[in-house]
């Protein structure tokens, strides 16, 4: 087994995650584990709202991890585990845990040896349990952040115990200086020299630039970072993120991590790169609208936005998205102005009541229109609402979630779980991960998955009402996928109408698309695009 160690410098958010997929992906038929080590004292990102760390994904088994996790998903066939996802609350608790335990037996507990240990006992858990050909560990953040410093130190002594098996390939900006016209190497020279500093000398330096990097800058780099030219990669600003492996694989990174690794690879990039290139060809293009309230920071919504680009590449056009904030909507005109010219609506997953009555109002000028609709999760029940208001009379149709505590709702076509109501906590309580539903055949989703059974992912705590149910359906209203709670509760995992363009569904199930699999409700989502612009 070998173990490769992404690191990065100079600055956080250059795309570790993204280096990391690509490197997974080269490496395929290959089983890959990709870990990360996250330094936040959290013990998963849960809890952390969107505008301080992105999206939060959610895996099969529940956990719910960094968002870095989706690019590993997403760039091979490896489906990760939440044990996969090191934070430093995870190490933190489980040290204090077996220090109450008196498991220490008597000894000062600290970060040097304990904190350390047993970040290098999970590690190797990882590697007993998974027996993988090839681990891959990113460190996030920047190599010379404090919180990081104990993944570092870990992983540093675990290149001693695994001599001539750890490869470490090191993320770091090289700048573009138009004034001079040249890229300037000095940032790479001085991050790589932080991580000397630690005990670590990089294998393969990775260069996060506007455009590739010259046979002299590399020349340049090698020399100054200790290493042959030919393991400096260029990184290069790209029109999609999904063109990386390929550019990897024309920089030889391949080639010398076969070398250096001594394995054989074999990762059939033909599809791939074909994929690439509908992605790139934008001759046809449709506009969708992501109407949520995190809309400030795309990576809030990045599992949908890359399963766009898939249903995108599927069809052969070009998705365009805009987001949209609800939170100033507050009438039919104003509706009407920010949706102009948009041909799809998507109303994400999300918490609380801040922005849901302009939602509510989205919802209905797409079902009153026949403008295709995609709701998840939230946006399944924002769906339900509308419908319970407009359609079936119940003026005071609301989620118990949207209103104060202890305030009654006339009509809670919304209600929280039955065995949510006593959760104190609010950490990984919610329904996690993968659930299977039933699918009523003849129903468009029936068509768009190809089967009456599906599995996808969850993340909340909000149903729809059972009480509510047949009044829903009387009036039109088509679930057209259902499960079976743990009480016999009959759960509403999939919502259509039946003009076959607004549909919905409790899951996640951008959490699942793949470039080559894109997942089927995205895919029938823009193809709904494609059919009423035609009209």
């Amino acid at each position: 087994m070998q173990w490769i160690v992404v690191t990065g410098g100079n600055l956080s958010g250059l795309g570790k995650g993204i280096v990391s997929g690509s490197i997974a992906k080269l490496l395929e038929p290959h089983k890959i584990v990709n870990v990360k080590c996250d330094g936040y004292l959290n013990v998963d990102p849960g809890t952390i709202n969107p505008f301080e760390h992105g999206e939060v994904f959610v895996l099969e088994d529940g956990g719910e991890v960094d968002m870095d996790f989706g690019h590993y998903e997403r760039f091979t066939n490896h489906t990760s585990k939440s044990s996969h996802n090191l934070t430093s609350g995870k190490i933190f608790d489980a040290v204090i845990t077996k220090e109450r335990k008196g498991e220490y037996l008597g000894r000062t507990v600290q970060i040097f040896p304990h904190v350390i240990d047993e970040i290098k006992r999970r590690l190797l858990s990882i590697v007993e349990e998974e027996k993988p050909d090839v681990m891959m560990v990113e460190i996030g953040g920047t190599i010379d952040d404090i919180e990081e410093s104990w993944f570092v130190r870990s992983i540093r002594e675990l290149s001693h115990d695994f001599p001539h098996r750890m490869t470490f390939c090191h993320l770091a900006y090289v700048p573009f200086l138009s004034g001079v016209d040249e890229v300037k190497t000095r940032l790479v020279q001085t991050s790589v020299e932080s991580l000397l500093q630690k005990g670590i000398r990089p294998d393969v330096v990775i260069c996060r630039a506007e455009k590739r990097m010259t046979a002299e800058a590399k020349e340049k780099i090698g020399r100054f970072c200790g290493i042959s030219a030919e393991a400096v990669i260029s990184d290069p600003q790209s029109e999609t993120i999904y063109e990386l492996p390929l550019i990897f694989e024309e920089e030889g990174l391949r080639k010398y991590l076969e070398k250096k690794l001594g394995l054989q690879t074999n990762p059939r990039l033909e599809e791939w790169k074909a994929m690439v290139e509908r992605i790139k060809n934008k001759e046809q293009a449709v506009e969708v609208a992501i109407c949520g309230k995190y809309t400030g920071l795309k990576d809030a919504y990045a599992s949908i936005m890359e399963s766009l680009v898939h249903a995108g590449a599927f069809h052969k056009v070009h998705v365009q998205w805009h987001f949209i904030d609800t939170t100033d909507i507050c009438s039919h005109d104003d509706v009407k102005r920010k949706l102009q010219g948009m041909q799809g609506i998507i109303i994400p997953g999300g918490f609380g009541r801040r922005g849901t009555e302009g939602k509510i109002r989205v919802a209905q000028y797409a079902r009153e229109n026949d403008i295709p609709y995609l709701g998840l999760c939230l946006g399944l029940q924002i769906a339900v609402i509308e419908f319970a208001r407009n359609v079936c009379g119940l003026a005071g149709a609301n989620s118990t979630e949207f209103v104060e505590e202890g305030a009654m709702v006339e009509h809670p076509v919304i209600d929280i779980l039955p065995g949510q109501r006593k959760v104190q906590q609010k950490g990984a309580t919610m329904r996690l991960g993968t659930y299977t539903a039933k699918l009523m055949e003849g129903a468009t989703v029936h068509r768009l998955y190809g089967r009456t059974e599906v599995s996808e992912r969850h993340r909340h705590r909000y149903e729809v009402n059972p009480k509510y149910h047949a009044l829903l359906q009387q009036q039109g209203m088509i679930f057209s996928g259902t499960s079976v709670d743990e009480d016999g509760t009959t759960l509403v995992e999939f919502m259509e109408l039946p003009n076959n363009v607004f549909r919905g569904t409790q899951a996640h199930p951008e959490f699942k698309s793949r470039l080559i699999h894109p997942a089927p409700l995205f895919v029938g989502f823009v193809g709904d695009i494609l059919r009423t612009s035609q009209k």
